[in-house]
């Protein structure tokens, strides 16, 4: 492979994207490296394209640009940032058929539901660029005047999780440039081509060095967190990396936001109206193979309705479809990954060893009396565990997979504490037909968004983050 370089400049929109060739993205010039690797799709098993492994002096490289390219960028108007950034979602959405085909090859999700992602990623991009940046007065006397006003960084980089990669890139791409800051994105190795695809578009847009991204293997974030031309670490993942890249960002005191994982749960009241929010709490149960951090984890169900609710529920999930993204009617596609695959199956071992009780599933697909898998693709049967111990790991940790544990529950009190012991805190919420009761429920959980009668509905206008160790900070709004 050999490097290839596009015109060193904005080009508005003129050029046409390849969708089979991918190349890092650095002062707008596409070029490779001397080693490549792939991806894999995790329906198949089969590799991907080859993407560059990008070196030191690549992350060198790019963010010297970047902090070239702040010098100009952070003097634009906040109306330029606005036109360049509204382009740029346009010219997105008319590519939204490649990048779902491509979302779907590489992350596995159903074609539907990776078409809906592009386009809640043009969303996020038009909603962040039309929030108001204000001064603020905060005194105003014949002494002193104090004014409050949003003020640019720096260079920040953006390091993007597989399970939603093109939304999650355009809710870091987006506050970064409107802001008048530069942004580099590092993709997860697992899911690198929307991103890379993503960022190559961006040339067309936005001079060099505004927009650059780097792909490579695991040590990639490392130099990145580590490097002192860096002013902003976003970094969306598991908690387990989220502190270790707090304690590379300390080195050098750099701003950090982290957007970690969540165990959320979802209390359902006796006044509910079963049938009707059944479909609902099933949607938000398994959607994208339950690898979302904001799916609902730990269901707690009232007694008095438990049976019929759970019967309901089984009979429901029991109809979502399971198979290859790109066929037809399919919901529930591939775990993305072997590792988050293997993670998952520790869960289905523990449904003998610690004698839980599946209301649905239980067993994994294709596999033989020794575990092991037979047909290729990452897929795992929906489960749903009845009414497992509190301290039992399905309940205390999240699986990230489609597996469900549902519990009982019959006061309040209860109920709240069981939902809040927990070290994370990122999504809950409460259903009820009183939204008095409910609401006094919700403001007693420990989350950073908590909803009444949904659960994972998120806006770019409204500020999103974790308490517990489900993050630092806030993104979007």
């Amino acid at each position: 492979m050999s490097p290839s370089a596009t015109t060193n400049g904005a080009s508005n929109g003129t050029g046409k994207l390849d969708f089979t060739t991918f190349y890092n993205v650095i002062n707008n010039k596409l070029t490779t490296t001397s080693e490549t690797r792939h991806g894999i799709n995790p329906a198949t098993e089969e590799p991907n394209a080859e993407v560059p492994v990008s070196t030191q002096e690549d992350v060198d490289n790019a963010v010297s640009f970047a902090r070239t390219a702040f010098k100009t960028w952070t003097k634009t108007s906040i109306e330029e940032r606005q036109k360049a950034i509204n382009a740029f979602a346009d010219a997105l959405m008319s590519y939204q058929e490649e990048f779902a085909h491509l979302l779907t090859k590489e992350q596995g999700k159903p074609l539907d539901q990776a078409s809906g992602e592009v386009e809640r990623g043009v969303g996020t991009l038009k909603a962040i660029a039309s929030l108001k940046l204000p001064e603020e007065i905060l005194e105003n006397n014949e002494e002193r005047q104090v004014i409050n006003r949003y003020t640019p960084l720096g260079v920040a980089c953006g390091i993007v999780p597989w399970n939603y990669p093109i939304l999650l890139a355009c809710g870091k791409i987006a506050p970064a440039l409107y802001t008048g800051n530069t942004i580099i994105i590092k993709p997860s190795p697992y899911t690198p081509y929307c991103n890379i695809k993503l960022c190559e578009l961006a040339t067309q847009f936005f001079p060099p060095g505004v927009v650059q991204v780097l792909s490579g293997e695991e040590d990639l974030g490392p130099r990145f967190t580590a490097h002192a031309g860096i002013d902003k670490i976003s970094f969306t993942g598991s908690v387990a990396t989220g502190k270790k890249v707090m304690e590379a960002c300390s080195k050098t005191l750099k701003r950090v936001t982290l957007e970690l994982g969540g165990n959320d749960p979802a209390i359902i009241c006796e006044d509910v109206d079963i049938e009707k929010i059944i479909p609902k709490i099933a949607f938000l149960s398994f959607l994208n193979s339950a690898q979302i951090c904001l799916m609902i984890k730990r269901l707690y169900v009232h007694s008095t309705i438990y049976p019929h609710f759970l019967n309901s529920l089984v009979t429901y999930a029991k109809t979502l479809k399971v198979g290859p993204g790109d066929s037809p009617d399919v919901f529930i596609g591939p775990v993305q990954n072997k590792m988050q695959y293997d993670k998952v199956r520790t869960f289905f071992h523990d449904i003998a060893t610690q004698d839980w009780k599946p209301a649905m599933g239980g067993t994994l697909p294709s596999s033989s009396s020794s575990s092991e898998k037979n047909e290729p693709g990452y897929f795992i049967t929906p489960t749903i565990i009845d009414n497992p111990p509190e301290d039992s790991r399905i309940v205390t940790e999240e699986p990230f997979g489609p597996i469900l544990p549902i519990l009982k529950w019959t006061h309040d009190d209860d109920v709240i504490e069981r939902a809040n012991n927990t070290t994370m805190g990122l999504g809950a919420s409460v259903w009820s037909s009183d939204f008095s009761r409910a609401r006094e429920m919700a403001e007693r959980l420990e989350a950073g968004t908590v909803w009444v009668n949904t659960h994972f509905e998120l806006s770019p206008t409204v500020p999103f983050g974790g308490h517990k160790w489900s993050g630092v900070g806030t993104e979007w709004g």
